[in-house]
């Protein structure tokens, strides 16, 4: 018999704003694994996004870096101007009885298995927080980010995880190249945004479980209404019939209407504009 484990679909945050926003889109690039290839300059940000992360995991780990740092002009001064704007986080004189970085933590709500990676994660035994690096120039609406996934998943799954109360908990965002300068966005949580949570939670994965017993018989997920901002920049107008287009660029890595629950893992996970 199959563990419990592996019976589960993983989903992370990204999946779920995916899922969110629009169902059919989830569809096509979860299930169907459907992708357009990525320009080079958008390619290229990631990959330094990627260099930043593991530059900062390294250096958690007390691992050398001054030859990265040495290599690489643009992460030498990230790296400078955070340690100048945030020197309490990079010299570890925050009081804490567990720090961790790339900390990992899954939790079971419904047939899913939800899965959350933390850039950094700081606690003592009356306060956790939770801390992310975003490495866009671009300094987010606070409201929309407190509505994203990614923060409203990390904050539930740690208080569902530990002992802690969700006011002990809060999120903190540093952007590390925003207009020049690091700065960052708090958010604290309480009882009340927990148990919203929940129930935004549960509501949207009652949705896709209903969604995917259609798609196992045939029937594709929903679409959301014509002239929605969701089809403005998504690669798949011209599958959904939202675009006059007679060309699509598509790379179909694994065809057909089966759904591989390997496919939904982290390994896909990368850092995004939210």
């Amino acid at each position: 018999m199959l563990s419990i484990q592996t019976q589960l679909l993983r989903l992370s945050q990204g999946q779920l704003n995916v899922l969110e926003r629009c169902p059919r889109q989830f569809q096509h690039t979860y299930l169907e694994q459907l992708h357009s290839p990525l320009d080079p300059e958008h390619e290229e940000r990631q990959a330094l996004g990627s260099r930043f992360h593991l530059l900062m995991q390294q250096r958690e780990m007390r691992l050398p870096i001054d030859t990265f740092l040495q290599a690489d002009p643009i992460l030498q001064s990230w790296m400078s101007a955070f340690a100048c704007a945030a020197p309490e986080i990079l010299t570890t004189t925050l009081k804490s009885d567990f720090r961790e970085s790339e900390h990992y933590r899954t939790l079971q709500v419904q047939d899913y298995l939800l899965t959350v990676i933390y850039d950094l994660l700081i606690a003592d035994n009356q306060q956790a927080q939770i801390f992310d690096w975003k490495t866009y120039p671009k300094l987010p609406n606070k409201r929309k980010l407190e509505q994203n996934w990614q923060t409203r998943l990390y904050l539930y799954v740690l208080a569902e995880t530990s002992n802690y109360l969700p006011e002990s908990i809060s999120m903190i965002y540093w952007f590390v190249q925003s207009e020049g300068k690091p700065q960052n966005i708090k958010f604290s949580y309480n009882r009340q945004q927990h148990e919203q949570t929940a129930k935004r939670l549960n509501r949207l994965l009652n949705k896709l479980t209903n969604w995917l017993k259609s798609y196992y018989q045939g029937e594709e997920f929903p679409q959301v209404p014509e002239g929605n901002k969701a089809c403005d920049h998504c690669q798949y107008t011209t599958r959904c019939n939202r675009t006059e287009s007679d060309s699509e660029s598509m790379s179909v890595a694994n065809p057909g209407y089966g759904v591989d629950t390997t496919l939904l893992n982290l390994a896909s996970i990368q850092e995004v504009s939210l």
